[in-house]
């Protein structure tokens, strides 16, 4: 007679789980308390898109304006040319900046000594630890009408060169300081993600007679392509967002027309005009397409065999 297949062991309730994981959902209290307070609840704030805004009024008593403070921004020239710059830098420094990471990571990890190694991260690490303020003095003194370069370029008999006021050398000098500021520091998750990385497939890679560039491209770069597109689309969600701090510090020297981004727009128009349902508006608009990309670059993820940023329901 044959015997009996066991039973399966019977599902826990949700209070069970709740009580067996207690631990780590302890540990991750004090991260989710982070985001609730200072990303979740902010979101309520976005009521003043809707509103004519008026803070000694509140949100309880200002006016509701429905849809207006969209329509205002989209009739704004200030608007579309801010977007447009948006992109263009957004654009740019996902295809130049994107990589750099990516190929020092590479460099550093083919670096056999240890101390040379930990030398040379940390000074790519060290400029991420610098602010706006003075790498864009730096550059100024590089760059600049008085800098190092047109002094270069004057004593060769060439014409002086003032990259930092050059409004269509702006999106390649905000990438070139964004890949000297941030380039080491962006290594560490791509480090982190070659050390899982199997060693005996390259051994038998070797074996098989796989030089270094074969290795590279058959065993490095699929065993880093969940945590690229991971980091790709994170990317994404932040398309419209191109570094407040770093622009707004430059933006006069190249004129709003080129230097304006959406970022700098709010707050001119939020802080400086005291247009606020404008800036909230437009501050919405941002999320929503951000949000949007994120999903939609995830979803097409699962479509190629990756998880993307979570799984899908249907994995």
């Amino acid at each position: 007679m044959a015997e009996s297949a066991p039973p399966l062991p019977k599902e826990r309730t949700l209070w069970q789980r709740i009580k067996r994981d207690r631990v780590m959902l302890l540990l991750t209290l004090p991260g989710l308390l982070y985001f609730i307070v200072f990303h979740y609840v902010p979101l309520l704030g976005y009521v003043v898109a809707f509103q004519d805004y008026e803070p000694y009024l509140g949100y309880m008593h200002s006016v509701w304006v429905g849809f207006s403070n969209f329509t205002a921004a989209f009739g704004e020239s200030a608007f579309w040319s801010a977007t447009s710059n948006t992109l263009e830098i957004a654009l740019i420094q996902l295809v130049f900046f994107f990589p750099i990471p990516v190929a020092l990571a590479l460099l550093l990890n083919s670096i056999t000594s240890d101390r040379v190694r930990r030398f040379v991260q940390s000074v790519v690490y060290l400029p991420h630890f610098i602010g706006w303020v003075i790498i864009v003095s730096i550059f100024q003194q590089l760059l600049g009408g008085a800098g190092l370069l047109p002094d270069v370029l004057a004593g060769l008999g060439l014409p002086r060169y003032d990259m930092m006021s050059d409004p269509d050398a702006f999106p390649w000098l905000l990438t070139l300081q964004v890949a000297w500021k941030d380039a080491g520091w962006g290594t560490i998750i791509i480090l982190a993600a070659l050390l899982t990385i199997d060693r005996q497939q390259y051994e038998a890679a070797a074996i098989d007679g796989a030089g270094p560039w074969r290795r590279l491209w058959h065993v490095t770069l699929p065993g880093i392509a969940p945590v690229l597109i991971l980091l790709l689309i994170l990317n994404l969600g932040q398309i419209l967002s191109v570094g407040f701090e770093q622009i707004l510090l430059q933006r006069d020297a190249v004129g709003p027309d080129a230097g304006e981004v959406l970022d700098t727009y709010v707050y001119y128009h939020g802080i400086k005009d005291n247009d606020w349902g404008v800036a909230a508006a437009v501050g919405l608009v941002k999320a929503v397409i951000g949000t949007a990309l994120v999903l939609g670059a995830n979803k097409l993820a699962h479509r190629l065999g990756h998880e993307g940023v979570y799984r899908g329901a249907d994995r």
